[in-house]
């Protein structure tokens, strides 16, 4: 098996190759080949690749390449990673937001919609060159934002991706830690969309916990990080769901808002840091394992989910398996063509998703509103709509549309897109 990373010199590659290391076996793994613009950083991350590779002694070869062509050939599978303009368009991002008092997180909000308009063509791009030089490949995306990224590739006709994100195996860790219990043991109902769902059951060994763990919650006795913030009692035990973290820009909007103004740094800032300290280990030629240092990058068990998921399809498992693809009748309300987040059976040539049903009006409202507001931004990245950019912008909850227009307007000027055309223009 082949298989290719694009975007291969981000900090994340290095725990991809980890999981690599103790998997290879399973999926019969011949060669990973590292692809990213910036050689620089590409050949110090893919130099530490190919030293954890020879340290383990593992059959599989690692190589780096600049030629996406080259990557992409005759692959079987090809991860999907970038980042369009890099930690310095998602500082702008930010800063953008707060210029007009609302959150410009890089998935959620302003943020996000720009980091969507900035990253559809390039890998609508990457996707064709898939499609012209390994046609039987499978795109695993873990580009950010992950749902509304894949549900722009399903529209531009590409049948054979599905999107990662590492939420949902987060929520399984932090429950099994509450329980005390392998994670083995912890199961979920889980629906919505990328960074926007729920958690309606849990079950530990079979038994039903929900009731407890939505009480412990609500006493402030619950699992750790779920949620990140304190929605209060009443609120809670209302919900009746575990909320995933990013529900949070949501769910305390004003507060979220308040903390981002305070930082003393952005995010994107943060992890500008702990890059630079990251790429010197890399470089560091002493160093041949992981580093413990990677863990404050975020991104915990992406290895473990990308290489299932790769595993569940090589071999045929027909596993559940949390992802990103088209509802396709899953859940009420949604339609058939809007990619969700869920469970679904993944197997050699087969991503179905399981069944959800009605889904209760207290979570449906916001899925529909921001599934909305995806679902036209996928269309005016795709076709180059302004209408459909403004609307979408006008469609979402953490943008009030009378601000819409000059959001709008200054993501266009910050990032320079020239694609997003006026009709008659």
């Amino acid at each position: 098996m082949k298989i290719a990373i694009i975007g291969g010199g981000s900090t994340y590659s290095p725990e991809l190759i980890d999981g690599l290391l103790t998997r290879h076996k399973e999926i019969e793994l011949s060669e990973v080949v590292l692809m990213d613009i910036d050689e620089k950083r590409l050949q110090v991350v893919a130099g530490f690749a190919k030293r954890m590779a020879a340290h383990a002694k593992v059959p599989f070869s690692v190589r780096a390449t600049t030629d996406r062509g080259d990557a992409i050939k005759n692959a079987d599978f090809v991860v999907t990673q970038i980042r369009v303009g890099q930690m310095p368009a998602r500082h702008k991002d930010i800063l953008l937001g707060l210029r007009h008092d609302l959150i410009g997180q890089e998935t959620t909000g302003v943020g996000g919609f720009a980091k969507a308009l900035r990253t559809i063509p390039e890998m609508v791009e990457i996707a064709r060159d898939i499609q012209d030089t390994a046609p039987d490949a499978w795109l695993i995306n873990f580009t950010n934002p992950s749902g509304l990224i894949t549900e722009s590739l399903h529209r531009a006709g590409i049948r054979k991706v599905i999107g990662l994100c590492n939420i949902p195996i987060g929520i399984v860790m932090d429950l099994a830690l509450y329980f005390g219990r392998s994670p083995d043991k912890v199961r979920i109902d889980y629906l919505g969309l990328n960074h926007l769902a729920w958690v309606r059951k849990v079950w530990l060994d079979g038994k039903d916990e929900t009731e407890r763990v939505i009480s412990d919650l609500a006493n402030k006795t619950g699992p750790a990080n779920i949620p990140e913030l304190d929605y209060g009692p009443d609120f809670t035990r209302a919900l009746g769901y575990l909320p995933s973290p990013y529900l949070r820009y949501f769910y305390a909007t004003g507060e979220m808002l308040d903390r981002l103004k305070k930082k003393d740094k952005t995010r994107a800032e943060e992890v500008m840091e702990v890059e630079e300290k990251l790429l010197a280990l890399y470089a560091d030629e002493s160093v041949v394992t992981k580093p413990p240092e990677l863990e404050k990058r975020g991104g915990a068990f992406y290895s473990k989910i990308a290489i299932d998921l790769i595993d569940s399809i090589w071999n045929d498992k027909r596993e559940e398996h949390i992802v990103n693809l088209p509802n396709r009748g899953a859940i009420d309300g949604i339609g058939p063509d809007q990619t969700v987040e869920i469970p679904a059976i993944i197997g050699k040539n087969q991503a179905q998703p399981l069944r959800i049903g009605e889904v209760h009006p207290r979570i449906l409202g916001l899925m529909q509103q921001v599934k909305a507001y995806e679902t036209l931004a996928a269309m005016a990245g795709l076709e180059g709509s302004y209408d459909n950019a403004l609307m979408a912008l006008a469609a979402h909850p953490l943008c009030p549309t009378e601000k819409a227009k000059d959001v709008l307007d200054d993501i266009i000027a910050t990032h320079g897109i020239a694609y997003l055309k006026k009709p008659g223009q």
